[in-house]
């Protein structure tokens, strides 16, 4: 059966398309024409008056913790809860148990996510072998067995030669490598964002020069090497500035940010609410403000959640023994839309093409909404006002802090190939 999606309004960065409103008409898995008024027997009709329609919305940075931590999340229940956020895409990072640093362990995340997963799956695999920093991966081989980049996340590459090896391998096989930028010898035990109130609180800090400094070696190293060099989750004024600066010079750079910076700041500390601890750590709000103009200039090229589940166990300890992070997928476009489209700083094109960037920088092929392409589509209502409560929660696990937060806008349905896996705010399978 096929499906026909009614007066959408239509957001598509990849083909220019902003703002007419079309019909849609899929079938066999692929959009067979794209036109008005068009008339269909035998298909199921989406009523999407008022809704915007994009290509399948890409979340280039998230953890699904398998192998390993199954407790935590699992590509089967990380992929549900990545479609219920509109997401028909997203990039897997590799700090599993073990690394995914092998062909043998790419092939094992594609595997599971051709058997479980509902939504494209594309593993990023490790920079170091066992990412322990000290000796390069099989980047060709890897890249060759489908892994979309090459990163160490959660831990920082801090030998300058290797990862100026890595800039090399990138630019001979044209992927990028994403850098967790942390100078562990400044931020070690660190807990939360260097500042007036990690004083107050008595908590040792991360400064932002921990992070500064490694983006500004590795913008030297990738205008030494001529080299692709993404920076993931940019969280400070310094990075933004040093990020601006080599875009003007040229140099072969992008970058992304999550949510939860953009919208937090480190005085949410202020309760010792562990949901708040994540790595980077929220900033001040200088440093959020200069995020919100990197997006606006287009310093900022992507919108990643760094989905990051940890089991309630975990994140219920003392807050130094706390791991870092939160989940995103559920509530990405929501706070986009909240934060950002209703309060005018982007317009709801712009928010779309940093929620698709990540095709693009990682070289995925997507057509976009256009005629014999894939129906990977998202459909977005940017008035559906809803409270995010905790037994919606699709992920395995809830370590967020935006449980009981009202929203304006999210994604209504989220279709994969021609399937629909999310419709109305319910996964269907």
């Amino acid at each position: 059966m096929g499906f026909l999606i009614k007066e959408a309004t239509l957001l598509d960065p990849i083909n220019s398309e902003n703002g007419s409103v079309r019909d849609i008409l899929v079938e066999n898995g692929r959009i067979v024409r794209i036109g008005e008024n068009i008339q269909t027997k035998g298909h199921e009709v989406f009523d999407c008056k008022g809704k915007y329609v994009t290509p399948g919305l890409i979340d280039m940075h998230c953890h699904l913790r398998e192998p390993g931590r199954e407790d935590e999340e699992k590509i089967q229940t990380g992929t549900r809860s990545a479609a219920m956020g509109g997401f028909t895409s997203v990039a897997a990072m590799p700090n599993t148990t073990p690394p995914v640093d092998s062909v043998l362990g790419v092939k094992f995340v594609q595997m599971l996510a051709t058997r479980e997963g509902i939504v494209n799956v594309y593993p990023i695999a490790a920079i170091t072998k066992k990412m322990e920093g000290e000796e390069l991966t099989e980047i060709g081989d890897l890249t060759a067995q489908g892994a979309v980049a090459i990163s160490d996340d959660g831990l920082c590459v801090m030998n300058a030669e290797l990862m100026r090896r890595a800039l090399e391998y990138s630019k001979m096989f044209d992927i990028p490598v994403i850098q967790h930028s942390e100078d562990k010898n400044l931020s070690a035990d660190g807990m939360m964002n260097e500042g007036e109130i990690s004083l107050w609180l008595g908590l040792k800090g991360i400064p932002s020069v921990a992070e500064e400094v490694i983006v500004s070696r590795d913008i030297l190293l990738a205008k030494y090497t001529s080299g692709r060099l993404h920076v993931a989750h940019v969280s400070t004024k310094g990075s933004v500035e040093l990020i601006r600066k080599a875009k003007q010079e040229k140099i072969k750079v992008t970058c992304e940010v999550t949510p939860h910076h953009f919208t937090l700041t480190d005085s949410c500390l202020k309760t010792f609410d562990s949901r708040y601890k994540v790595n980077p750590p929220l900033r001040s709000e200088e440093d959020r403000e200069a995020i919100i103009e990197g997006l606006k200039d287009g310093t900022i090229d992507a919108i990643a959640t760094d989905h990051a589940p940890h089991t309630i166990f975990e994140k219920e300890q003392e807050f130094d023994y706390a791991p870092f992070g939160m989940i995103g997928f559920e509530t990405a476009v929501p706070l986009v839309f909240t934060e950002l489209v209703h309060k005018k700083i982007l317009s709801p094109y712009v928010a779309i093409k940093k929620l698709l960037e990540g095709y693009k920088i990682l070289n995925i092929r997507n057509e976009g909404l256009r005629e014999g392409a894939r129906a990977d589509i998202t459909v977005i209502d940017p008035d559906f006002v809803f409270t995010y409560k905790k037994e919606d929660i699709i992920s395995k696990s809830c370590n967020t802090p935006f449980i009981d937060r009202e929203f304006r806008g999210a994604p209504i349905l989220t279709m994969v190939g021609g399937r629909v896996v999310m419709k109305e705010r319910k996964i269907l399978l």
